[in-house]
């Protein structure tokens, strides 16, 4: 096990890395344990050498006390010896729009609560209307209105849990079980179907899962087929269940949003079987058990089940294609 310390870095390297995949134009940077200031400075500063394009802010809220009913979430003081609070009403002075946030905590919901209801606020106080202030922000959401629909244009919100709920803890599952999801889908998508499989019982292990032969932007690779059939299967979904506005703005005009809300899915299917909800802004309807989850279960258990045999090291076992997407055209 590695030092505390080198585990914190290995941990931001590898989220970077993994957006950087989805969007390698971006900047990044990643904030390890930071205090107040180093989190306005950065936000000040991204807002500032972005302009008017969107920046996206990924809370990793592990170990540190639950964010509270006033909307607040925990960093550093400067000296590290105690968690001051953060409010998500600053951040949203510090970031403005357009912006996605990613809160990958216990008790996201309240986060999410009070975020629309400071942005109502903000809107109420800049047009000068009367503003009507929820107590606490955190405890529940505004209440739909064209006001909060333009207060909250250009912020997606992306949430592990809603209020009072913990993430959930499983051995076989990665603790940060939420960033995963979004970040590297196919992985995570296989540990669990694995751990659920009779293939287990075949040979099939989750150290392979990590071993998947070929490259995600390669399709005569396992891993590249693999990724091509999730895109499909999650775009499909969202094509039936989502109104066709939306599904343009979310799923066709931003590669990294797209990308976000597919994992998004993913994550609904996954954390739903734990006990938890993830949460959105705008809000998706239920996607968990939509029928098109059992196409990609037969998918993925198809190319698994060629998995040890390409492992093996014998030069004449090559990938068979999977007769997925022949099947859905003549389905």
């Amino acid at each position: 096990s590695m030092q505390p310390q080198k585990a914190l870095e290995a941990i931001g390297k590898s989220l970077q890395a993994q957006y950087e995949r989805w969007q390698p134009r971006a900047k990044y940077r990643v904030s390890l344990d930071p205090t107040l200031e180093d989190v306005k400075k950065l936000c000040v500063s991204y807002r500032r050498t972005a302009k008017s394009e969107r920046v996206l802010f990924h809370y990793n809220g592990h170990g540190v006390p639950k964010p509270t009913l006033n909307g607040e979430m925990w960093v550093f003081n400067k000296s590290y010896t105690q968690y001051i609070p953060l409010s998500v009403y600053d951040l949203q002075s510090w970031l403005s729009k357009p912006s996605i946030y990613v809160l990958d905590c216990p008790n996201a919901g309240t986060l999410m609560n009070a975020f629309q209801n400071f942005a109502l606020q903000r809107y109420q106080e800049s047009v000068g209307i009367p503003v009507v202030v929820q107590h606490p922000p955190g405890s529940k959401p505004p209440p739909s209105s064209i006001e909060l629909r333009n207060a909250m244009q250009d912020v997606i919100l992306l949430g592990a849990c809603g209020m009072n709920e913990t993430l959930p803890q499983n051995a076989s599952l990665p603790a940060d079980l939420f960033t995963s999801c979004l970040t590297t889908p196919i992985k995570i998508a296989l540990r669990w179907f694995c751990a659920r499989s009779l293939l287990k019982n075949e040979g099939l292990n989750l150290d392979m899962i990590d071993r998947i032969p070929g490259k995600q932007t390669d399709r005569k690779t396992l891993l590249g087929e693999l990724n091509w059939i999730f895109t499909a299967i999650t775009d499909t979904i969202a094509w039936n269940v989502l109104p066709r506005l939306l599904f343009q703005k979310l799923f066709r005009q931003d590669l990294l949003v797209a990308s976000l809300f597919r994992n998004f899915l993913l994550a609904e299917r996954i954390m739903r079987a734990f006990g938890c909800m993830p949460l959105s802004c705008p809000s998706l309807p239920p996607t968990h058990q939509h029928p098109m989850w059992h196409a990609w279960d037969l998918a993925a258990e198809t190319c698994l089940a060629q998995l040890p045999g390409l492992l093996s090291g014998d030069p004449s076992i090559e990938y068979q294609p999977s007769s997925f997407f022949t099947e859905q055209l003549t389905a």
